[in-house]
């Protein structure tokens, strides 16, 4: 049976814990963050993790 191919996109995006959880950066901290407030900015540099649905979607796409 040959190798699964890791989806690279997915990889550079997303890291698997020890655990088995997925974890994320989270979204909207690239640019226009003058109207953004320094509460949301500072939540928003905390890691993300993935609810079960979506955490075997990312899994499926990077098996190692």
């Amino acid at each position: 049976m040959p190798k699964l191919k890791t989806r690279r996109a997915v990889a550079k995006r997303f890291a698997k814990t020890k655990t088995g959880k997925v974890k994320a950066k989270k979204a909207n901290l690239r640019h226009i963050l003058t109207s953004k407030t320094t509460k949301s900015k500072r939540q928003m540099r905390k890691k993300l993790y993935l609810n079960k649905t979506e955490a075997n979607k990312i899994r499926q796409m990077m098996p190692y």
